[in-house]
Formats: structure tokens, sequence, C-alpha cells
């Protein structure tokens, strides 16, 4: 769905309209204008805004002399409100970090909401809940047990496809394994027989169907996330019996699915983050076949600080460090919470490495035990997800001022209706406006 955020032309526009709002709720009478409540009743207070800073004194010189200097024009102040029947402002009390290169747009981020249709329903909810944030990427899962799911002969890329094509701006990421019975615990030497089979090209013409299949619901650009976490021991599509095969194969799907006419097609190539099984690294199939080079990205092992996580073996600096030397983009497909509970410390510092190396997209796991929305496990770490991407849009911010911050307080529901100001007049005000509409009974 489209993102709820509007702008508004002119800030000063959108300032004259939001008083010229109030004044009208003021004249309704003093129980007209009533704003966001707390749960125990009582209304926070509002800050009188800032008048015009004085400009200090400049001494007279000892030694005459022309001096130039451009005259100080002071911010002018918001005018003041009489208390009495004013809506009340929620301005939460921890501002939104500056975003390093936010010049250059707001990186793409989604979720992993469910792969069925039902996660293309829960799209809207998270932006909702994320203060209209505009989501870009949606992300879901082929299943891996028959060929015909890898295939895409299932029902559900409908209604993905449909999501995707309702915004040029948005990307489809799909998670592609690379053989059927994909988690049914094949022993490593199947595994090996099976890669040099794919090798020898006895499953292109499964990749052939997909490409098609693709392309037939108008989603030719979707971003391949083919065979993921193959440094593993999971999947049936893991690289360690058999890496020389499994990079020969991986190369057959890609050259085969390319070869369908009016593809466009990326290709993620993401280990899981560290050593595994084996170092992601033996697996790399080469540039020729890799547009990305993704990472999946859990808080684990137990005990493991994010710190460690960057400088580990395989870890999160050595992916980007690979990625740059090989000229390619990074993403995260999955990241999460994980073996250390609801650590908002994690979440936090996740965060902000992503604003600092700017992946091409990432979309966070929400379910139980890694997600912040659809698990009330970690309430903490959900708090400081939702505060940093409050509100946040793809387009830049033009004079770099930061995005809205998530309320600390629930927003009320009954009998209170939010005004919708524009992003930039909340931002001046503090917060947004709610007018209750049950004034006229309770000054009755």
């Amino acid at each position: 769905m489209a993102p709820e955020h509007r702008r508004v032309r002119a800030r000063g526009m959108a300032v004259g309209a939001a008083v010229f709002v109030v004044s009208a709720a003021l004249a309704a009478g003093p129980a007209a204008g009533v704003g966001q409540v707390r749960a125990d009743g009582s209304r926070p207070a509002v800050p009188a805004p800032p008048g015009p800073a004085m400009a200090p004194a400049v001494p007279t010189p000892t030694v005459p002399a022309p001096t130039v200097s451009a005259p100080t024009v002071p911010r002018p102040a918001i005018p003041m409100l009489p208390a009495v029947g004013m809506p009340s402002l929620t301005a939460p009390p921890v501002t939104a970090p500056s975003v390093p290169g936010r010049e250059r747009g707001v990186p793409a981020f989604g979720a992993f909401l469910a792969s069925d249709a039902r996660g293309v329903d829960r799209m809207e909810e998270f932006s909702r809940w994320l203060g209209g944030a505009e989501l870009r990427v949606g992300h879901t899962y082929l299943p891996g047990n028959r060929w015909s799911d890898i295939e895409g002969d299932i029902r559900f890329l409908e209604a993905w496809a449909q999501w995707r094509n309702a915004d040029d701006d948005r990307m489809l990421v799909l998670n592609v394994p690379m053989q059927e019975r994909n988690e049914e615990g094949v022993s490593d030497e199947e595994v090996r027989r099976l890669l040099r089979r794919g090798a020898a090209g006895e499953f292109d013409h499964h990749f052939r169907a997909l490409a098609e299949r693709l392309v037939e619901l108008k989603v030719p650009d979707t971003i391949v996330v083919l065979g993921w976490e193959m440094n593993g021991v999971t999947y049936t599509h893991r690289c360690g019996p058999d890496p020389e095969s499994w990079k020969t194969y991986w190369n057959r799907i890609v050259t085969t699915m390319r070869a369908v006419p009016g593809q466009q097609f990326r290709f993620d190539f993401t280990p899981s983050r560290g050593r595994d099984a084996v170092p992601w690294t033996q697996c790399y199939p080469g540039d020729d076949t890799v547009d990305i080079v993704g990472m999946d990205s859990y808080d684990q092992p137990s005990g493991m600080s994010f710190d460690e996580q960057v400088k580990e073996p395989y870890g999160l600096k050595a992916h980007v460090d690979f990625a740059k030397a090989h000229g390619k983009p990074i993403s995260y497909p999955e990241w999460g919470l994980f073996r250390n509970g609801d650590n908002p410390v994690y979440m936090r510092r996740m965060l902000a490495w992503m604003d600092e190396h700017r992946p091409l997209y990432n979309t966070v796991t929400d379910y139980c035990p890694h997600g912040v929305w659809q698990c009330d496990d970690n309430p903490d770490s959900s708090r400081v997800y939702r505060s940093v991407l409050y509100g946040r849009t793809h387009d830049a911010d033009p004079d770099g001022t930061p995005a809205p911050t998530a309320p600390t307080e629930p927003v009320p529901s009954e009998n209170c209706s939010p005004l919708d100001l524009g992003r930039w007049v909340e931002h001046w005000l503090g917060g947004k406006l709610c007018l209750r509409f049950d004034w006229w009974s309770r000054s009755r």
C-alpha cells in the first residue's frame, strides 16, 4: 500500500494551517481542543516555543575599522496559544539519531512478515505501526518441498507481485532453494550427488520455469536470494559437501534464468554471518553471476557482543570489505534478535551499522524469537527499532531535519481524531495534534 505520509507544499503554509485549525477549535469553546491523553487521564505539558535568540553584544574596537558582518536574522517564534483548550502535543523525549548520508535518501527496508498472502496484508499494518514509514521491500520465500514449489507454482506469488507493482519504488526479494526436500536433513553424501547433478545441468528446466513465471507475473526485476546460508548445515542446497560443484551449479541456474526474455533479475549471494560449517568465501561463485553480496546476521551466539560480531572471521566487517573489493552492494535479507534475548543494544547497533554502510536493502525477520512487531518477547528492542525507523521515507529530507520518532505512549483511540497536518508541521510543533470530537457533549 502507498504510505500514509503526505507532504505539504511549503512549511509556512502548513504552519499557518495548523494555527488556523487550533484557533477554530479554541473558538468552539474551552473543551473543544483536547489533545493526546495519557493512560492516567493527565495530559503532557506543552512546552513554550523558544523565542528568537538575542545576539551577543559586540564591543567597539579600539582601532576604528570598517567591519562588514551579516545581519543576524532571528528565527521567528511560533505564536504562543492559550493553555486552556489547546490540543496537546505528543513530543517523544528521545530525538531520532542523525542518519549518515541521509541526503542520499533512506536505504530501502522492510520485514519478513509471512511467506504467503498474510505477509502482504501485514505490510500496511507494519507501516502504520512505524508511523507511516515507507516499506519499500517485500520479502518472501519459495517452499523447498517439491520442484513445483521452486518453479513458482504457488498462488501467493500473485499477491506479492501485485504488491510490488503497486509502486515503482518497491522491491520484491524472493528466497529460492536450489534443491527440493530442502529442509529434510539430507546427508552430505546425497547432497554431494545432487550438487554434481545440478552442475551437469539436470535441474536447469526448473529454474527456467521459475524465471518465466516471474516474468509472466510482471516482476522481472525480482531480487533472487539463491541458495541462502549455503555455508551452514541446515539446507539441502548447502555448499560444504562439494564447494566446486555448488559454484558451478549456482552459475548454471543464474545463466538459465538470465536467458529468459524480459528478465531483469538480480542475484543475491547470502551466507550466514561467521564461519559456520565452511568459510563462505569458498562458496563465492564469481562476480559475473553475483549482483549483491548479502548476509543473514542474527544476534548470536549467546554472549557474543556486537563488536565481536563485527570483528569475527567472516563477520560483518569482512562482509562489507569483501563486497567492496568485488564492487558489489551489500544486503541483509535476514537479521534480528536470537540467542541473547531482548537486546536493545544489539538492535541499536545493528540499525546504526546499516545506516553507516547503507545496504541496498534490509528486512528484519519479524517473528519470535527474532522480531519486533509480531513478537511480544522483545519489548525493549521493539521500542528501539520503532523509534529509529518511525516515519522514515525513501526521499531525502531537504534540510537534513531528523525523521519523527515514535511516541512513547499509545495514541489515544476513543473520541480523539489526530489531525494530519503534514510531517513538517508536526516537526515544528513537536508532535501530532489530536482534536477530541466529543467536546460538545462534555460542555453541555
